[in-house]
């Protein structure tokens, strides 16, 4: 006879907190690498912002091209290429990430990161926008709130930089219209930016052959130093998109939303201690009234997660009440329908 199988061990209690610990390293690393990106661009002069643009581009498709062969992550892309419709979708993303990347670059090595921060801080506000414009979203009053502090604080930073700050405003739009159209495509963010970037492909190494034909590239002609530089735009740039993909499978939305803000907040920080970019008192009102719409955002955002959670709990509750009750009942009915049983066992 054989043996029964032993019983195997019950889950231990610090698995869980072991993937949280690593969702929350590998969410802190994303974006606190992204936080750090003004310090690598100036590092590329003599290149303008269109090289870097392009060699960005160019090491982006190499570099994920390179993790997806060691992952053997290829299947998705027969399907993909049956569907006209995503392509066209994925071409939309390819071209307002480019948009995005190539304003901040520019933004940066002109001596503008605190206004680039900005528009970072304000992308969620954006993002609220498209849903009600585009999606057709209903939005809480406290949203509404939000929404109408960030127009208020546009307005102030309007007047204290004597102009539209455009560069936020850009990059909050490219980067909210990017994530809207890249929510319809359904592609994982490594195998997304992978079919960006072979969009992003060919225009940009045509950039960049061009250059070189004019004698106007920097690549072979400013040291072996710069060239190495260039060549790692890629990886910087694929490196936190997978330490972001291994947080977000790992941590509740509402936590990842929270540590967003620790991207901007680092390039805030460096535009003023770094760069030393002036911050008259007009533009720390400006400032002040988006942080305090971004807060309005996040407290409503717990709350309602935290509402959700007490519904579902009870929910469950309910559910597990009337299935004891279900089963209750059914021992009961049964009870009363099985014969009577004798002293002899008949």
């Amino acid at each position: 006879m054989p043996t029964p199988p032993e019983p195997s061990a019950p889950p231990s209690r610090s698995e869980p907190r072991s993937e949280t610990r690593k969702g929350l390293l590998c969410a802190f690393a994303a974006y606190g690498l992204w936080g750090l990106f003004p310090l690598y661009w100036p590092l590329l002069d003599p290149a303008g912002p269109a090289e870097i643009l392009a060699h960005r581009m160019v090491w982006s498709l190499v570099a994920v091209l390179a993790v997806l062969a060691v992952t053997r992550r290829w299947a998705w892309i027969r399907p993909l290429l049956r569907q006209p419709k995503r392509l066209g979708l994925i071409a939309l993303c390819a071209a307002t990430i480019s948009v995005n990347w190539g304003v901040y670059i520019w933004g940066v090595n002109s001596g503008h990161v605190v206004e680039t921060s900005l528009g970072y801080f304000i992308n969620p506000l954006v993002s609220i926008a498209l849903g009600v414009a585009v999606l057709r979203e209903r939005l809480r009053p406290v949203q509404w709130t939000a929404v109408g502090v960030g127009a208020a604080a546009v307005v102030v930073l309007s007047l204290a930089y004597g102009r539209l700050p455009w560069i936020a405003l850009v990059l909050a739009a490219s980067f909210g219209t990017y994530s809207l159209v890249k929510k319809q495509v359904g592609l994982d963010g490594l195998e997304s930016m992978a079919a960006e970037t072979a969009v992003q492909f060919l225009p940009a190494a045509g950039f960049l052959v061009f250059l070189g034909v004019t004698g106007r590239s920097t690549f072979l002609s400013a040291g072996a130093g710069h060239t190495v530089l260039l060549m790692c735009s890629g990886a910087i740039t694929a490196l936190p998109l997978i330490l972001f993909g291994a947080a977000a499978v790992r941590l509740p939305l509402s936590v990842v939303g929270m540590v967003q803000y620790l991207a901007p907040t680092f390039q805030f920080v460096l535009g003023l201690l770094v760069f030393h970019e002036g911050m008259p008192p007009e533009r720390w009102a400006g400032f002040a009234l988006v942080w305090l719409a971004l807060a309005l955002l996040t407290w409503d955002a717990l709350r309602t997660a935290r509402r959700g959670r007490v519904a579902l709990r009870k929910a469950e509750a309910r559910a597990r009440t009337r299935g004891a009750t279900t089963s209750l009942n059914t021992e009961v009915t049964s009870a009363s329908e099985a014969p009577e049983v004798t002293a002899q066992g008949q």
